[in-house]
């Protein structure tokens, strides 16, 4: 059972920075994608930001150049740094991570407003 702890959402005015952070119960040598998935009412679900297999990272179109993805090993946790936010970047914010063996993971959520 892996268990992800996120933090870091809140309410920023437009063009102003949060970094969000997701913290894992086990280390993330262990976890085969670990990252980031958005969603908004009446929307599904979906990817923003993820390092995948072999430490490749996979960006959405509309955050690249804005988001970046960085890890602690020893702390076990993946930061997801977001500047430049944009009103269309309010949603909640999921962690997922996928273990090499236990399957796929999804942390609870935090809410991230981008509003004057």
């Amino acid at each position: 059972q892996v268990q992800l702890v996120e933090s870091g959402g809140g309410l920023v005015q437009p063009g102003g920075s949060l970094r969000l952070s997701c913290a894992a119960s086990m280390s993330i040598f262990s976890l085969y994608a670990m990252g980031w998935y958005r969603q908004t009412p009446g929307k599904q679900r979906e990817l923003v930001a993820t390092f995948t297999s072999g430490s490749t990272t996979d960006y959405a179109d509309s955050v690249k150049g804005r988001f970046t993805l960085s890890r602690d090993n020893a702390k076990n946790t993946v930061y997801l740094q977001m500047n430049s936010l944009k009103p269309e970047d309010t949603a909640v914010y999921y962690c997922r991570c996928v273990h090499i063996i236990q399957g796929e993971y999804w942390g609870q959520g935090t809410q991230v407003t981008v509003s004057s």
